[in-house]
């Protein structure tokens, strides 16, 4: 599916990730593989390459045999580029860059790691202490961008208003929230009908005062064994029924989309997300297949992803990641401190069986 859209290059470089990356994947230290643009000198070049993803990259001499990258994907003409992500985790944790909830004295307690990112804040105080949690607040109707989740949830972000592709043409009976499986469904364990809170529990929201919609149905995950089966995971995603007043298609800063489509390496992307607001990014790699950390042990294996450069935090899951000219191209649900993970939006579209624009 889609591979009519890769390059010549990149489609015959395709076929060879499908041989070998279960080999790379058991290497010590890969997270994942995905087709790039080779880095040299800290600059991209023009060279298809096989991406590896990596926690940690280390000497060679601290590596056995058995962990090392080959230098080529195949006989000589793809070669490989490992790039250094930290660990990959869906959401990440909201609670390392935020304040504590616990109270002393009447007042929010702050972590360390909250203070010192204040303090790099340096434009808050330029421009007189400008709230930096602008997308945390009651919206209605809710644009694409602002804090939701289920009512268990910490917070993720609404990524925009949907409805079924099977209503298209037509008059649509119902309209829904789209955001991920771990923002809407609490990672596979809600039932269906549960309340959807806006904004999300962190950031105040409560039942029933802040319910938004009642999740309706969302695409199972599966882990690796022992908490699964293995099986690869296309998408991170849910859908959560709500009333047409309440819901914006429009992401706030970005505007209305206007279409979907596939994201080629290298192009410049954007999102408006509940935590880093609105951010851009480069596409690094796309066809990725990637292990993703959901927490107590549990890992996912994710295929067909894109990867961009760091754009996200924990609390932007949900995001929709966007071209320039508004075009959808993925559903951002993981990431690290050095890239984010994203859904090729079409796959979201196809199984949860939505119309997105």
């Amino acid at each position: 599916m889609y591979d009519k859209e890769l390059t010549k290059d990149q489609l015959e470089l395709s076929k060879i990730q499908d041989e070998i990356q279960e080999d790379y994947l058991e290497k010590d230290n890969v997270l994942g593989v995905g087709i790039g643009k080779k880095f040299k000198n800290g600059r991209e070049t023009d060279d298809t390459c096989l991406s590896v993803f990596v926690t940690q990259k280390l000497d060679k001499d601290l590596l056995n045999e058995d962990s090392l990258i080959p230098e080529y994907a195949d006989n000589k003409k793809f070669k490989t580029d490992v790039i250094e992500t930290g660990e990959v985790f869906a959401g990440m944790d909201i609670e390392v860059l935020e304040p504590a909830k616990k109270k002393e004295n009447g007042h929010a307690s702050m972590t360390r790691k909250w203070k010192e990112w204040q303090e790099e804040l340096t434009l808050t105080e330029e421009f007189g202490g400008v709230d930096v949690q602008a997308l945390r607040g009651r919206s209605r109707p809710c644009e694409g961008g602002y804090s939701l989740g289920h009512y268990k949830v910490t917070a993720g972000t609404y990524g925009t208003a949907v409805y079924r592709k099977t209503e298209f043409p037509g008059v649509p009976t119902k309209f829904y929230i789209l955001s991920n499986n771990h923002v809407l469904a609490n990672t596979n364990d809600a039932r269906i009908g549960d309340p959807i809170i806006q904004p999300g529990r962190y950031d105040g929201g409560t039942v029933p005062q802040d319910i938004i919609g009642r999740l309706s149905a969302y695409k199972r995950i599966d882990f690796l064994p022992p908490y699964g089966r293995g099986i690869s995971n296309y998408v991170d995603a849910a859908i959560a029924e709500g009333n047409f007043h309440d819901l914006n298609r429009r992401i706030y800063w970005i505007g209305n989309v206007v279409g979907t489509r596939s994201i080629k390496i290298g192009e410049i992307v954007q999102k408006t997300g509940r935590t880093t607001n609105y951010s851009t990014g480069k596409t690094i790699a796309v066809n990725a297949t990637i292990n993703v950390n959901y927490g107590n042990g549990k890992v996912a294996k994710f295929v067909r992803q894109i990867v961009t450069t760091a754009m996200s935090a924990g609390g932007d899951s949900g995001s929709l990641l966007c071209d320039m000219d508004n075009n959808v191209v993925g559903l951002l649900f993981a990431g690290s401190n050095r890239v984010s993970v994203h859904n090729d939006i079409r796959y979201v579209e196809r199984i949860m069986g939505i119309k997105i624009a």
